[in-house]
């Protein structure tokens, strides 16, 4: 029951400030749960990616710096969705298949700017949110004002203080709406953006560390008891 009356006394919050604020508030009320949306839909889509998922991938470098191929694809397999396994996955492939490096390279740069724009879906809609609302808040006050002078013109000798401080304080909630749906906005915006930045900085890292750590020689050794590559179940990489 608190539940409900808290929803209610919200719901009627939000449609005062639409009245009071008209039209500007009401786009400012939809853009801010729309940043809503998309910081949840992204904090998700994260959090997806990090729940103990990490240790794989790093077992999976450790059984491919000792040679060992199958176990190292074994441990990606566990993590069939992941940007980053599908990114190491491209590049053990490409070295077992006898590949050159730099075309293996040019794939595993492909693959990785394919999945960290897909990371980064939406958090240009935020940073735009966070960068239109202000305006659209000082964008409102402008109005409120020239209409709030424009009634104290119409007025005449007849002027009511209490109409123009009524018409400036609703001019400037506009901004101060603007402002309430900016400044979470541009958290959220940064602190998303920077999570990619991990995401980008842990491909790299990893990528890196399967060219390095490539085991050529064991590898041709290999190669006469057991081809590796025929052996691995390959995947989607797109």
């Amino acid at each position: 029951m608190a539940d409900t009356d808290s929803t209610l006394d919200f719901l009627n919050l939000l449609q005062q400030l639409a009245q009071r604020g008209g039209p500007v508030v009401l786009v400012l009320l939809l853009m801010a749960a729309l940043a809503t949306a998309i910081f949840i839909g992204k904090s998700l889509q994260f959090h997806r990616l990090d729940t103990g998922k990490s240790s794989k991938l790093y077992a999976s470098l450790r059984e491919w710096r000792k040679g060992h191929w199958q176990q190292a694809f074994d441990n990606l397999k566990a993590v069939p969705d992941h940007p980053v396994g599908r990114v190491m996955n491209a590049g053990m492939r490409g070295l077992l298949a006898d590949k050159k490096e730099a075309t293996v390279r040019e794939e595993v740069t492909r693959i990785a700017r394919n999945h960290l724009e897909r990371l980064r879906s939406w958090l240009r809609a935020l940073e735009l949110i966070a960068s239109l609302s202000p305006l659209l808040g000082l964008l409102g006050t402008v109005i409120g004002m020239i209409e709030a002078f424009r009634r104290l013109e119409s007025a005449g000798n007849q002027v009511d203080p209490a109409l123009l401080s009524g018409g400036i304080w609703q001019a400037l909630l506009t901004t101060a709406v603007g402002l309430i749906v900016a400044i979470p906005a541009l958290v959220a915006h940064q602190w998303l953006e920077r999570r990619v930045e991990r995401c980008a900085h842990t491909m790299e890292d990893c990528s890196t560390r399967i060219f390095t750590t490539f085991d050529k020689s064991l590898h041709e050794a290999s190669k006469a008891n057991e081809p590796a590559v025929s052996a691995l179940q390959e995947t989607d990489d797109d």
